[in-house]
């Protein structure tokens, strides 16, 4: 068998081990741009072209690097719709939504946006204005987006650990927002509450804090898709909320598999480009000992092959996430060291420490296994080397596009 691997995939023998595949239905994939056209004239809400008006500036906030969202045919749907409210283009600025991630380079916003990179301006956490407050907590966004006469949004609806499932208002609160929003909804207090946790979207505290932010800054129109081991599965747009409730969905029936067994490992496959670096592997870790289901024994392990070349990662927030996980002595002790508080970005590390108080977890076939070693997770250079023989193994090709139940 196969797993992702970077942007292409490696084989997988296991040939002294039972193993069982969980394939989730995976639907049926369209093409992005016909979708995408087809969510903006019959969104959720007014349409687009009815919201905007002709001399409107207009924000709009994509994706990062870490997200597999088409973003050059959504932005250029959108522009399309917003050129029939009489709106130029150049009226227009692009902001990409990094959050606490690095600043994308000039040729990932070419790849990443096309003819409309040109727009295009790395989001700055530093410079934020505050446009409300959620629980007290003030709502900052980038300079460019609270002085714009609309926002708009595109987005990625994907299985998501704190969120239930991303996108929607997300991608202006969070990836637009400022570090002490951040702090708030990916802190200890938030990401402890009872029904934050991946694949919830309803009572999720922290989906209803980032939902009540976007309504802080005004988020007038989003287009979102979602996506399965196919490729694209489906596109939705309008107002927020409505958006992320209708593609969940749609991807919860793609990507849910019941698993009845206990296993001594799970295989958990990534792929580009979440397997660029550590910090974004390893939530295939998390997503499989911290989901609704976690399919492993008392002792078992989770395999996650990941080519990781740039290392932990290089922004903010993956500078955090090392940072706590390589000076640590035991995931127990971090992770104890950790409720009291932490910097936005080391929650990644908060998680994983929470997981491995009860699992081990190995990162294969990479590119930076001392990286890997310094972060209490142990490294080997293939599957085979990392679960034992006559193991019971559940492989999920596609980790974060499965949902255990």
């Amino acid at each position: 068998m196969t797993v992702p691997h970077g942007d292409g995939s490696i084989d997988v023998s296991l040939p002294d081990c039972e193993v069982t595949v969980a394939d989730p239905p995976g639907g049926e994939a369209v093409d992005p741009r016909e979708a995408a056209e087809r969510a903006v004239a019959s969104p959720h809400g007014p349409r687009l072209r009815d919201v905007a008006d002709a001399d409107d500036s207009v924000a709009l906030v994509v994706t990062d690097v870490t997200r597999a969202t088409p973003d050059d045919v959504l932005a250029d749907v959108l522009l399309a719709e917003l050129a029939a409210a009489g709106v130029d283009r150049e009226q227009v600025t692009v902001v990409v939504g990094l959050g606490l991630h690095r600043p994308m380079t000039d040729v990932e916003l070419r790849e990443g946006l096309g003819e409309h990179a040109d727009l295009a301006v790395n989001h700055d956490p530093e410079a934020v204005v505050a446009v409300g407050e959620v629980d007290g907590v003030p709502v900052e966004v980038h300079e460019t987006v609270a002085a714009a006469d609309r926002v708009v949004s595109t987005g990625m609806v994907e299985p998501h650990q704190y969120a239930g499932f991303s996108g929607g208002a997300k991608t202006v609160a969070i990836g637009a927002g400022s570090e002490s929003f951040i702090r708030y909804t990916h802190g200890p207090e938030m990401l402890s509450r009872e029904g934050v946790r991946l694949g919830r979207v309803d009572d999720n505290p922290f989906r209803e804090a980032v939902d009540r932010a976007g309504e802080a800054v005004g988020v007038d129109f989003c287009l979102n898709v979602t996506h399965g081991p196919l490729g694209i599965l489906d596109a939705a747009a309008g107002r927020p909320r409505a958006v992320v409730r209708s593609l969940a969905a749609s991807a919860r029936e793609a990507l849910s598999v019941t698993v009845e067994d206990d296993y001594d490992a799970v295989v958990a496959g990534v792929g580009a480009p979440k397997d660029a670096n550590l910090y974004q592997a390893t939530r295939a870790f998390t997503y499989v000992v911290l989901g609704a289901r976690n399919p492993l024994r008392p002792g078992g392990r989770v395999v996650v092959p990941a080519r990781l070349e740039e290392g932990a990662g290089e922004g903010t927030g993956e500078r955090r996430f090392y940072e706590r996980l390589s000076a640590a002595s035991s995931a127990g002790a971090l992770y104890e060291s950790m409720r009291e508080g932490y910097d936005p970005g080391a929650q990644r590390a908060f998680v994983v420490a929470r997981a491995l108080c009860n699992h081990d977890c190995y990162v294969t076939n990479s590119e930076s296994p001392d990286i890997v070693e310094d972060c209490l997770l142990q490294a080997r250079p293939n599957v085979s080397d990392a679960v034992d023989p006559d193991s019971e193994v559940l492989v999920a090709p596609r980790a974060l596009e499965t949902l255990l139940s």
